[in-house]
């Protein structure tokens, strides 16, 4: 019986089915309250970007070309900074890859803390497995260097070449990270923890949820948070909680905070996958759908032509195509003005409509100003 039901849900209209009786679970209505850290960032702290341009050594033959010259030029200069003078004609690189080396570090590490890099090969390297990374200076975007890289390269698969040419690949083996590979030398300057305001950066600016952030936070502490734009809140710290140990612990309450966050109506489809995701706002004005299919059925048949008995003639061997055209009946079903899209997903599954046909149909009634939400397609 679990088999014969999981067999029907995975038919196109099981699948509508199965979309209308979890959408049917859940009231629009009754929004879900979430924490102000999962919708929210304090901007209490600096963050910037850091590269580097490095050396990946040790690799078993994987390493870039001899065409690499960017790649024979480093590996040439770092041997005289070593005291060896080398012939760059003569330099051999495929054991080496030229790689670049991108982290972010915020303004709460402080000198001295060790964190984790990217490492991604730039020349024409087959793979980044087993290798090392050299001593790499890593510098914001002002050219200050902020920290320096090193150490063993994690990429989490590998790349094999067996004999004929054949290759057995896992995952992707031109980037990898070096954990805790990388230590600050020069920390960037903390905001300080005797600012009187901080501020919350919404990730999805919307002005309602930004005044239900506020209005949030004011209920429990007074009125000490100021919705300034669609994106940002204004949180002033009052006076008894400025102690560091108390205003640390305030900011953690008000990041605890929940909230009924607001969304803009929002239809979002996959062309390429025949994915549809639709946000809990999307309605539909009255309207009137028809749905049919043309299934048009091209046959070749064989017709061979025999000469007649003790002739000279040849056979003739030639194709005859039968054309059969099934014009399906329109199917119409009238959609009156619909908030739950539990109402949408049923009166789409009458008409029997695939996942395709649904994108095809969620575009005409844009096209027809009858679908009130934001249609994007990927």
């Amino acid at each position: 019986m679990f088999t014969a039901l999981v067999n029907r849900l995975a038919t196109p209209t099981g699948a509508i089915l199965l979309l209308s009786l979890i959408l049917m679970l859940y009231s629009p209505a009754e929004g879900q309250k979430v924490r102000i850290k999962d919708i929210c960032e304090f901007q209490d702290k600096q963050e910037v970007e850091l590269i580097g341009y490095g050396l990946v050594i040790g690799l078993d033959g994987s390493g870039d070309g001899s065409g690499t010259q960017f790649t024979i030029q480093s590996l040439s200069n770092m041997m005289e900074r070593m005291g060896l003078t080398v012939d760059a004609d003569k330099v051999k690189v495929k054991n080496v890859a030229a790689v670049l080396v991108t982290a972010r570090i915020s303004s709460v590490l402080k000198e001295g803390t060790y964190f984790d890099v990217t490492v991604s090969s730039i020349g024409d390297a087959k793979s980044l497995q087993g290798g090392t990374l050299l001593m790499t200076p890593l510098s914001d975007g002002d050219g200050i260097v902020r920290a320096v890289a090193q150490g063993p390269v994690s990429i989490g698969g590998f790349n094999v070449s067996v004999d004929d040419g054949n290759r057995i690949v896992n995952n992707y083996t031109l980037v990898g990270r070096v954990p805790g590979g990388a230590k600050i030398t020069n920390g960037l300057e903390d905001p300080g923890e005797e600012e009187r305001e901080v501020y919350l950066a919404l990730r999805d600016p919307d002005f309602t949820t930004a005044h239900r952030i506020a209005e949030r936070i004011n209920i429990k502490y007074g009125m000490t948070a100021y919705a300034i734009s669609s994106g940002s809140v204004r949180v002033v710290i009052p006076d008894s909680l400025m102690h560091p140990l108390e205003r640390t612990e305030f900011i953690s309450d008000v990041s605890q905070l929940s909230v009924v966050p607001d969304n803009p109506a929002r239809v979002v489809i996959n062309e390429k996958t025949g994915t549809i995701v639709a946000g809990e706002h999307v309605t539909i004005e009255p309207v009137a759908i028809a749905h049919g299919t043309i299934t048009v059925n091209i046959q070749s048949v064989p017709v061979i032509s025999q000469p007649q008995p003790f002739s000279t003639g040849e056979t003739i061997y030639t194709q005859e195509s039968r054309i059969n055209v099934d014009d399906e009946s329109a199917r119409v079903v009238h959609l009156q003005r619909s908030v739950y899209l539990a109402d949408i997903a049923n009166a789409l599954n009458k008409i029997g409509a695939t996942p395709r046909d649904i994108i095809a149909i969620f575009q005409a009634l844009k096209q027809a100003g009858a679908l009130r939400s934001e249609l994007v397609i990927l």
